[in-house]
């Protein structure tokens, strides 16, 4: 059986930090690119990365299956990137993640979609501590009940240029004397680069294949919380405190930290991240990855230096971009 023709994919959430990447890759392969969001407005800017009306944001909100159905009207394939990091008034992970994928999945079938790509990640466990996980978990189930051949991928933490994580800690280490070592740093990650999670969500939505299938997607090489922050701290120039903080007591400032959502500020840190923070964060053994859709992962200290740079002192002018500074 031969790969799908481009035509019309519907990406919903397609305006954040991956599915920026995500419709750039897909532009690029020839699918003319629906990218459905909550206000299109500030995905406008998407339009650039292809050519002339090959692009176009509309407005979708995937608790709204009236939304959901328009959004796919004529599509071909449709790829959900929804995610929420924390839940605030009126944005639950239970109506983002969960409600959502039912929707969507439901709408692909009853408007006869090929193909569904769900982006989830790994972690992603119905029985989860967390609420993040388990929605995330409940949200592939919910799918693949409505639409058994849902391909579902799984990534470890996203980095690249405006990554929410490696950014984070760079930009604490520019102001704090001190880093979070949550747990001791002991838990373990396998950073993949946002570009090759984009290229595998393109491929999935193409290869026969895939469909029906789960994929893991990691990075070449496994990296502890504590590996990471040092890498960081060498790579700005600086040195820091690496401060052990116990589960409970950082769970127990999430809870508190948390509280800015409340009233519509990201929170620095919450109890969920915390408890996800509990599990390794790795491809399980055996798991399909990204060389089963023919990639070859991208290591993180290839492309993290293309964007920390402006975390150093001077900045890209740095005499000495390794040199440890106070």
């Amino acid at each position: 059986m031969s790969e799908f023709s481009p035509g019309l994919v519907t990406v919903f959430g397609g305006s954040g930090f991956v599915g920026t990447q995500a419709v750039r890759a897909l532009a690029r392969d020839g699918w003319r690119v629906r990218v459905a969001v909550r206000n299109p407005a500030l995905a406008q800017d998407l339009r650039i990365l292809g050519d002339v009306g090959q692009i176009q944001p509309v407005r979708c909100d995937i608790t709204r299956p009236a939304d959901v159905t328009a959004a796919l009207k004529g599509a071909d394939a449709a790829v959900n990137l929804v995610g929420l990091l924390f839940q605030a008034p009126g944005r639950s992970f239970a109506a983002a993640h969960v409600d959502g994928a039912r929707n969507i999945a439901a709408a692909c079938v009853a408007g006869g979609v090929g193909r569904l790509v769900q982006v989830s990640a790994i972690g992603a466990d119905a029985n989860s501590e967390a609420d993040y996980g388990r929605t995330k978990g409940e949200a592939e189930n919910a799918a693949r009940a409505v639409k058994p051949d849902t391909v579902i991928l799984r990534p470890s933490i996203v980095f690249g240029n405006g990554d929410g994580f490696l950014n984070r800690f760079a930009d604490m280490a520019t102001t704090s004397p001190a880093l979070p070592l949550i747990g001791g740093g002991h838990t373990k990650f396998q950073p993949v680069y946002v570009g090759d999670v984009a290229e595998a969500i393109a491929r999935s939505v193409v290869r026969p294949e895939a469909a029906g299938r789960t994929f893991e997607l990691g990075g070449p090489a496994v990296w502890t919380f504590k590996d990471i922050l040092q890498y960081i701290l060498r790579e700005t120039g600086r040195t820091r405190l690496l401060a052990p903080i116990p589960v409970f007591a950082a769970a127990l400032l999430g809870r508190i930290t948390g509280l800015t959502a409340l009233i519509g500020i990201a929170p620095v840190l919450t109890r969920d991240q915390v408890l996800m923070l509990k599990v390794d964060n790795v491809v399980s053994a055996g798991a399909a990855g990204l060389a089963d859709l023919g990639i070859e992962p991208t290591g993180l200290e290839a492309i993290a230096p293309s964007y920390l740079w402006r975390y150093r002192r001077g900045g890209q002018f740095a005499r000495n971009p390794g040199a440890v500074e106070a």
